[in-house]
C-alpha cells in the first residue's frame, strides 16, 4: 500500500490530506501534518470520503443519449458529439444560448479552461455559485470570498462573530480553530442564524430567527456598536437601520468586537444562499468598519475562491476583470431554458438553487453536456452526453484555500474504468470545437498560464494572497 499527497476539495480551507492507495484504488484517507492549515487534524467527512468514489452508479464509461436509451460508446465518439451539439446550438439560436456551470470543488485547471471555453464560444452565461439566490449586489462582491486572514490566526481572534453558517457541519476545520480559540484562550464567539447548531464550545450569544431575521439581528448589533461609539449611522444603509432598537444580547455581540489585536466576521453559506444576502453582506462590512474587525468569508466549496479567480462569473473574468456584457447568473440560466448546458464537476440538480425550473430546463434543453464522476438517476434524465470524469484523488490539480493559498497535487490512485480527468476532458472538448490555445500536455500548464494573468492583474487580490505557495 502506498500513501499519496491530497487536497480535499470537501473542505474550503483545503485540508491538507494523504491516501492509502492499494493496487490503484483509495483504500482509506488520512491527515497530513501542517501546523498552518489543519495541524494534523481531519473531519470524518474527508476522512471517510472515499467510501464514495467506488460506489455503483460511478461513471466509467462514455454515454450518449439516443431518445430515450442510454448507450455506451469510446471517448472520440462522445467528445465529437459533444462538440457537435454545442455548435448546433451556436450556430442555429447563438451563444447566448448556451450555458455552463461549474461546481466551486473543481480543480482550478478544470475551472479555469470551462473559463476559457465558455468565453470562445461567446457566452458570458458562466457560474459557480450554484446554490445562490441574491444577486442585485454581486458587483460589489469581493474578487474572491477569502478568509479575511490566516486560517491559523483563526484560533487567536479575541472576538468571533459567525453569521449565517452551520459550522461545525459547512467548515469542520475552521470550526475546530474557533473551539481553539474559544476553549484554550478565552475567545467570545457568537452566532446570528436560522436556528441553533451544535458547535462544541462556549458561545457568547446565539442569535436565532427564521431566515429573515438575520438581518434583523445584524442591524441591531451595528446599531449597538455605533451606538457604543457615538458614530451616525451609515447613509447608505439608513433604510436597513431605521427603526432598530438592540437589545442587552446585541449589545453584548457588538462588545466582543470591540475589543483585543483580531476580531473577526465571518459570513457563511448560509447567508451567501440568503434571499437578503446584499443586506446581510453591505451590514456585515459596516460592523467591520465600525469595530474595526476584520470581514471574511466561509467559501462553500473546496475551490471557490480559485473559481473567483479563473474568473467563473457571469460579469468577471480572470482576476475580477470586468466583463463589458454580463452572462446569466445560474438561477437566470436555468429560469432562461437555454438549449444547451454544460455542467462540469459532478453537477447533480440537488447541487443547484431549489426551483422547479431545474428539471424542465435540463430535460428539455437541445443538449446537455455532464463532465461527471457520476450518472445517477437524475444525470440520465437529464443530459445528452455523459463525459465520465475522475474524482479528486485520481487527477492532478491545484485547489484554492480560503486564504488564498494554492496547493497542487498529483493524482494519488487510478481513474475508475475510462474515466478521465476533467481538465483533458475540457482541452479536447477545446479542440474539437475549434478553438486556439487548448494544447496543454500537463495541468501545471493550466495552472501556470492562469497564474501568468492572474500576476498581470490581480484586480484587488494582493499578489501574496493569490499566489501563496
Amino acid at each position: 500500500m502506498t500513501q499519496a499527497p491530497l487536497v480535499s476539495p470537501h473542505d474550503c480551507v483545503g485540508t491538507n490530506l494523504s491516501a492509502h492507495v492499494l493496487r490503484g484504488r483509495v483504500m482509506r484517507i488520512v491527515p497530513r501534518a501542517n501546523e498552518a492549515i489543519n495541524e494534523s487534524w481531519i473531519a470524518d467527512r474527508d476522512r471517510f470520503s472515499c467510501e464514495g468514489f467506488y460506489s455503483a452508479d460511478r461513471a466509467v464509461k462514455p454515454m450518449i443519449r439516443h431518445g430515450g436509451d442510454w448507450r455506451e460508446v469510446d471517448w472520440e465518439t462522445a467528445l465529437e458529439a459533444a462538440a457537435r451539439g454545442l455548435q448546433q446550438v451556436v450556430r442555429e439560436a447563438g451563444p447566448a444560448q448556451v450555458g455552463l456551470l461549474a461546481s466551486p470543488i473543481a480543480s482550478l485547471e478544470e475551472l479555469a479552461l470551462t473559463a476559457k471555453i465558455a468565453r470562445a464560444l461567446g457566452t458570458n452565461n458562466l457560474d459557480h455559485r450554484l446554490r445562490r439566490v441574491d444577486f442585485r449586489d454581486q458587483a460589489n462582491d469581493p474578487v474572491a470570498p477569502m478568509l479575511g486572514c490566516a486560517i491559523a490566526e483563526i484560533e487567536r481572534a479575541a472576538g468571533v462573530l459567525v453569521v449565517g453558517s452551520n459550522l461545525r457541519k459547512e467548515v469542520p476545520l475552521i470550526a475546530h480553530r474557533v473551539r481553539q480559540g474559544a476553549v484554550r484562550r478565552g475567545a467570545q464567539v457568537s452566532f446570528i442564524n436560522p436556528g441553533s447548531y451544535d458547535v462544541r464550545f462556549p458561545v457568547t450569544a446565539n442569535l436565532t430567527s427564521n431566515g429573515l431575521g438575520m438581518a434583523q439581528h445584524l442591524a441591531a448589533v451595528l446599531v449597538a456598536s455605533l451606538n457604543a461609539q457615538g458614530r451616525p449611522r451609515p447613509a447608505n444603509l439608513a433604510a436597513a437601520l431605521e427603526g432598530v432598537t438592540p437589545s442587552a444580547q446585541h449589545e453584548a455581540v457588538a462588545a466582543t468586537l470591540a475589543a483585543g489585536d483580531l476580531r473577526v466576521i465571518l459570513l457563511g453559506a448560509l447567508a451567501q444562499h440568503h434571499a437578503a444576502y446584499s443586506e446581510l453582506r453591505a451590514l456585515a462590512a459596516a460592523l467591520a468598519a465600525a469595530t474595526g474587525a476584520q470581514l471574511g468569508f466561509l467559501p462553500e466549496g473546496g475551490n471557490a475562491v480559485g473559481a473567483a479567480l479563473a474568473g467563473v462569473l457571469p460579469h468577471r473574468a480572470i482576476g475580477g476583470r470586468t466583463v463589458a456584457a454580463p452572462g446569466l447568473n445560474v438561477v437566470e440560466m436555468l429560469a432562461a431554458r437555454l438549449k444547451a448546458y454544460v455542467l462540469v464537476g459532478g453537477i447533480e440538480p440537488a447541487d443547484l438553487v431549489p426551483s422547479p425550473a431545474i428539471d424542465a430546463s435540463l430535460r428539455g434543453a437541445d443538449c446537455v453536456v455532464a463532465i461527471t464522476p457520476y450518472a445517477s438517476e437524475e444525470i440520465l434524465a437529464s443530459a445528452s452526453v455523459i463525459l465520465p470524469s475522475a474524482v479528486f484523488a485520481e487527477s492532478a490539480g491545484t485547489w484554492v484555500n480560503a486564504e488564498g493559498r494554492w496547493q497542487s497535487v498529483a493524482g494519488a490512485a487510478k481513474p475508475a474504468g475510462e474515466a478521465r480527468p476533467a481538465w483533458k476532458i475540457l482541452r479536447v472538448l477545446g479542440n474539437l470545437l475549434g478553438f486556439a490555445g487548448f494544447e496543454y500536455v500537463s495541468s501545471e500548464e493550466v495552472r501556470d498560464e492562469l497564474r501568468r494573468e492572474l500576476d498581470s492583474y490581480v484586480g484587488g487580490v494582493t499578489a501574496a494572497a493569490a499566489f501563496a505557495a
